[in-house]
């Protein structure tokens, strides 16, 4: 089997032996039968890895043990367990693929990724609480208010994704023969729009006073378009999305780094068990393809326990009917 790249590569300059490699991710990506935001994931993350093997000099025939060090590496950096996950499955995927096209032996083979936790999200739910806070604080005088309380409204009632929400247009609102308005979606690592969303009377209400305020002119228009003056009516992206979502939390005194924009979909897989759905409608409601993703909702709201009533409130209660508050 040849080597990954051929001999005389080793003696080129650090850009031109660079060059050369990234050369090899671009076959590689060619080859994979992935979606666009994986592929710029995977080119992103090789990229790393070979820049990372030519400053530790390992660019020279790599080894499982290369691999090994690679992922001590990245252990080294802080990054949160899924950045590190996802590292090391773009090195797993690349050295399967030269294996499989005879160019070079599989290293990677065997090396466990980082574990990802699966108990519970790595962010919150938001409470009842908080969701009453966030919606209260928002005024609804501009444009901008209506639009932003239309769409976290809409989010914590359908659980959608910022990607569903910025390819949704108004075009995809139809209402069903028995009354059903639905929202169709065109979902994660999906070619076109052939899931939806319900969305309820509650959900519709403050929408519909977004777009009679917005005053769509084509049903082509995005559901949520921009206000801002250079891009007005165009669509958002999900790093918008995300921030003025983010930004009406602070607004309402909503503080944490667990919790996010994507929070909102999290709430509603977490509400959802909790009014009396199963967890088979919910992996419908939230178009998971395992039932196991959907499991994890369970752990958070164990874990909503764990924070109420766990042993050790169990422990201060039993001592202060003794000790009182010393």
């Amino acid at each position: 089997m040849a080597t990954i790249i051929p001999t005389e590569s080793l003696h080129l300059t650090e850009s031109s032996w660079l060059k050369t490699f990234y050369e090899k991710i671009e076959q590689f990506l060619a080859q994979q039968d992935v979606a666009p935001s994986s592929r710029i994931t995977y080119r992103s993350s090789l990229r790393q890895f070979f820049h990372w093997l030519n400053v530790q000099d390992q660019k020279s025939n790599p080894t499982r043990e290369t691999i090994i060090l690679y992922k001590a590496w990245l252990d080294s950096k802080n990054l949160r367990t899924f950045t590190k996950a996802g590292y090391l499955v773009a090195v797993r995927r690349f050295f399967e693929w030269t294996e499989s096209t005879k160019q070079y032996p599989n290293i990677a083979k065997g090396v466990k990724s980082a574990r990802r936790p699966t108990k519970s999200h790595q962010k919150d739910a938001l409470t009842i609480l908080q969701i009453q806070r966030c919606l209260e604080s928002i005024p609804r005088t501009t444009l901008e208010d209506y639009r932003d309380f239309a769409l976290i409204n809409l989010l914590i009632r359908t659980g959608a994704r910022l990607i569903e929400i910025r390819r949704a247009s108004l075009e995809d609102l139809e209402t069903q023969e028995q009354g059903a308005t639905i929202l169709w979606i065109r979902g994660k690592g999906r070619e076109g729009k052939d899931d939806f969303v319900v969305l309820t009377q509650e959900a519709l209400k403050p929408l519909g006073e977004y777009l009679q305020k917005r005053a769509p002119k084509t049903m082509s228009e995005p559901l949520f378009a921009s206000v801002s003056d250079r891009n007005f009516g165009r669509r958002l992206t999900v790093c918008s999305l995300s921030r003025l979502i983010k930004k009406r939390f602070r607004s309402a005194g909503i503080e944490s780094r667990r919790l996010t924009a994507h929070s909102l979909r999290h709430t509603f897989g977490v509400m959802a068990i909790k009014a009396g759905a199963s967890l088979y409608e919910v992996q419908l409601a939230m178009r998971h393809v395992s039932p196991a993703t959907t499991e994890v909702y369970l752990g958070d709201i164990e874990r909503e326990k764990r924070m109420e009533a766990g042993p050790e409130n169990l422990i201060s209660r039993l001592l202060a009917t003794s000790l009182g508050t010393l």
